[in-house]
């Protein structure tokens, strides 16, 4: 793997970001100027394949940086119905990924990009290769590339994916990258917050360039935004957006769940409880070591929101409303991941929460659409010198 990068901002923040926000960027001293400048207007129109698009938070996001979807595939029917209802036009295709043949599109699309599963892989031994991780999604991801031949990869994942199986499924996903003819650049996990996205998360983010070009162009990442959004941003009228969050739908608390909900101030959790309210809620886990903070826990107005997941009512992962004593509502969810309010989920409710909770945030999407059309930019120079 290389590194390839401009400044990272890999910190270790406290809970309150926006008290920090400052002090992080006063003590690194860097300001706006201090970041590559990206050229995000595209010189030609660069066309995409998105694997696993789900409900369209990474495709949304790279059709606003300017990138031209030829084709989006997705399982999952409630989330292929999502993509169709919001963007007719896109060319969208809800199979099994194994059942599609890219061949079709072998050396017509700039970029592949995919949010594969992380899978452990079967192996025997540690030089493994493209055939000895079929049987995953990441095998078909890159059969894509073995047949599409992209001029840039992009892969997303949950930051575990680095320590995954003791580091050996990055490594053989590297590997296998290396054999199609392709450098994957250092992963790189962003924190969605420094991306005007109102929520603690963060993505690790894979780029792999050609090696024809590998060397000749610079990928930059993001350049973080010096202002933290939060709650408040997220479901008031603001920057981010014009009018208050939309009344909708959203999971409710039994009755006695509420009652204990009601104890919790806003950016509080199990701990505010009163001693005995804290046994009966925990139960054995009152006993256990570790913060345990997603439990009971209400989101305050003045911080991001942590990060969501398949459900805001988890026992073990809570995120009840700043002031009502409620669990988010769909809207608000997909406030929270930049998701417009004209964009529609379709499917029950369970899977409306479980499309936006699995989406990567629009806005963070956005930024690495900039940046992926940047270094396309600079292939395409070169292609025309």
């Amino acid at each position: 793997m290389s590194s390839n990068s401009n400044v990272n901002l890999s910190l270790d923040l406290k809970n309150n970001y926006q008290k920090y926000t400052n002090q992080i960027f006063n003590k690194l001293n860097i300001s706006a100027d201090s970041f590559p400048k990206i050229s995000s207007k595209p010189l030609r129109i660069y066309d995409s394949i998105e694997l696993f698009a789900g409900a369209g938070g990474l495709a949304l996001g790279l059709d606003r940086a300017g990138i031209n979807h030829i084709l989006l595939n997705e399982f999952n029917k409630s989330a292929c119905e999502t993509l169709k209802q919001n963007m007719p036009n896109w060319n969208v295709l809800c199979d099994d990924v194994s059942n599609i043949d890219f061949i079709q599109y072998k050396d017509k699309i700039d970029i592949l990009t995919g949010g594969f599963p992380c899978q452990a892989f079967s192996y025997a031994g540690k030089n493994l290769g493209f055939e000895d991780t079929r049987g995953t999604l990441f095998f078909e991801f890159a059969r894509a590339i073995k047949e599409i031949q992209p001029k840039i990869v992009m892969g997303e994942n949950v930051k575990g994916l680095l320590t995954h199986d003791n580091g050996k499924t990055i490594q053989i996903m590297n590997n296998v990258l290396n054999d199609l003819g392709y450098e994957m650049l250092e992963p790189k996990v962003l924190k969605a917050i420094f991306h005007k996205v109102p929520q603690k998360r963060e993505r690790l983010i894979l780029i792999a360039i050609k090696k024809e070009y590998f060397g000749k162009v610079q990928f930059k990442w993001p350049n973080p935004y010096t202002k933290i959004y939060t709650m408040k941003d997220a479901l008031k009228a603001g920057d981010l957006f014009d009018a208050d969050v939309p009344k909708s739908d959203g999971q409710k608390y039994p009755s006695r769940k509420k009652e204990i909900m009601q104890m919790v101030p806003a950016g509080g959790y199990w701990r505010d409880l009163p001693i005995n309210i804290q046994k009966e809620y925990m139960k054995n886990s009152f006993y256990l070591g570790g913060g345990k903070t997603g439990m009971a826990r209400r989101i305050s107005w003045d911080e991001p929101c942590l990060t969501l997941t398949c459900s805001p009512a988890q026992k073990q992962t809570e995120r009840c409303h700043p002031i009502e004593t409620r669990p988010l509502t769909i809207r608000e969810y997909a406030r929270i991941q930049t998701f417009p309010d004209s964009w529609q989920f379709v499917g029950s409710i369970t899977s409306q929460y479980k499309q936006i909770g699995n989406a990567v945030p629009v806005n963070l999407a956005y930024e690495i659409g900039k940046s992926l059309i940047d270094i396309l930019n600079q292939i395409e120079k070169i292609k025309n010198n």
